[in-house]
């Protein structure tokens, strides 16, 4: 049953009152109300001498935006008022953090050079202000050069902080994770969460976990990384001639790969250099062949869709938080040796992407049923299309309606191993894991259950997949 508590105070010598109930706060005087807002963007709660402050994310021009109120206790028993006031504030801070610790500690990377080139901004003018009003203290560091997040990650002091916050792209947080592989206690370097704010070109990672509508809006993602609670991420191994690195997003060769690494050079345009890419790969329209071996769990277009549709019907509380282990190694690989199981495919394809949540970039839902901590990455194997209908795949590609395409088989994969065909002992291509340029070859992929973990505000990705396959009449 929802209750409200009011408090009565005077702003400008008028009076003013602040009302919360179970799901929001309020304040009104006694003709408007000036500010109503959920529990869940409240930052902070104080009383200081006579004065109660209210530091909160408020919705302005489609954005939130940190906004303050204030109220004196005024009258002729002001001790008692004080009294009430103190345990208004501390229940209200009580509620709107429901458990999750307050004034956290950060360790914030910056990456100059990222995208637009706009982080150092972003963090100074828009992330910082919330964070100070939320009362969290943050230690921040600068990337240098190419690889510095994968050094930060590999040293950091895990006990200084309760989360690593990257105001970048996906690029940085997949040098954070390899610095954490790294780290002298790997395990425990896993489970410091990772917020990111949204700073580079495409920014998958900050649509999966705060939609597409707010995947962009700078003050959500901080506000996640003051709020959220950590959610467990499946990380996939890639072994190359012999070394190991982790990914946590994505894989691609043939098409999408070319159009990601040979547009590097826009990254200015931000997402829409990927548009452009594509455009370009239907004026080549190229096949790249590869022999292809996959270790499936799930084929079935149909029940995936249930099932991610059961898991976002489900409650916050039947999600995984964290994925408990008692090693403190990283885990081994188990299925390099290819025995039962395995299903191999040979020939030319336009393209295969695996990766872990379903946006790519704004302009590509790619994998709309994966899930953040399912124990497996999802694999798409395009075939060969003709120009009409790559040009038909531009339309709905935001919504995933490629995910029915009967050219495309979609697996989802506790492991897979993938190597080009070809005459030449040095083969021409490009290879993009998480958006970064590996040497082109074979390779093998391992899937690690909830490895790493990122905050989130829902446990879930925030993205709905709704396209309802074609008729078949």
């Amino acid at each position: 049953m929802s209750h409200s508590l009011t408090i009565h105070l005077f702003s400008n010598n008028k009076p003013v009152h602040f009302v919360r109930n179970d799901t929001s706060l309020a304040i009104t005087d006694d003709a408007h109300t000036k500010l109503d807002v959920p529990l869940r963007r409240v930052l902070w709660v104080d009383l200081v001498g006579s004065v109660i402050t209210v530091h909160v994310l408020t919705r302005k021009h489609g954005h939130l935006a940190l906004a303050k109120a204030t109220g004196s206790i005024k009258g002729n028993n002001v001790e008692e008022a004080k009294a009430i006031a103190e345990k208004w504030v501390e229940d209200t801070l009580a509620a709107a953090y429901q458990g999750v610790k307050t004034q956290r500690r950060f360790l914030v990377v910056v990456n100059p050079l990222g995208g637009p080139g706009k982080a150092p901004s972003i963090f100074k003018d828009k992330v910082k202000p919330i964070f100070k009003a939320a009362h969290c203290t943050y230690d921040v560091i600068s990337t240098e050069y190419h690889g510095h997040a994968l050094k930060i990650g590999s040293e950091v002091v895990l006990d200084n902080y309760d989360a690593v916050v990257a105001v970048s792209g996906d690029g940085t947080l997949h040098e954070l994770i390899n610095g954490f592989a790294q780290h002298k206690e790997p395990m425990r370097a896993f489970k410091l969460p990772i917020a990111p704010v949204p700073a580079g070109s495409g920014n998958g990672t900050s649509l999966n976990l705060l939609g597409v509508e707010e995947g962009q809006d700078i003050a959500v993602a901080a506000l996640n990384a003051i709020k959220g609670r950590p959610m467990a991420l499946d990380v996939a191994s890639i072994l190359q001639n012999g070394k190991r690195s982790f990914s946590f997003m994505s894989q691609c060769v043939g098409l999408m790969a070319d159009l990601d690494l040979g547009t590097e050079h826009l990254r200015w345009m931000g997402s829409n250099r990927f548009v452009y890419g594509y455009l370009r790969g239907i004026l080549t329209r190229k096949g790249y062949p590869f022999s292809i071996s996959v270790k499936a769990v799930h084929e079935d277009k149909r029940s995936m869709v249930e099932a991610v549709r059961k898991h976002r019907s489900s409650p916050l509380e039947g999600q995984p938080q964290a994925v408990e282990t008692t090693s403190t190694e990283l885990p081994p690989l188990q299925y390099v040796e290819e025995s039962e199981g395995w299903t191999t495919l040979e020939g030319p394809i336009l393209y295969l992407y695996a990766g872990k949540g379903p946006f790519v970039s704004r302009d590509l839902m790619q994998f709309p049923v994966s899930m953040p901590n399912d124990g497996t990455f999802d694999v798409v194997i395009q075939s060969r299309l003709s120009r009409m209908e790559m040009l038909r795949g531009l339309d709905g590609a935001e919504n995933g309606s490629a995910y029915w395409r009967d050219s495309s088989r979609y697996f989802k994969v506790k492991a897979y191993r993938l190597k080009p065909v070809s005459d030449d002992e040095n083969p021409k291509g490009h290879l993009s894991i998480d958006g970064e340029r590996f040497p082109f070859g074979e390779y093998y992929a391992e899937v690690h259950h909830g490895l790493a973990t990122m905050l989130s505000m829902t446990g879930r990705y925030e993205v709905e997949f709704n396209l309802e396959p074609p008729s078949s009449g």
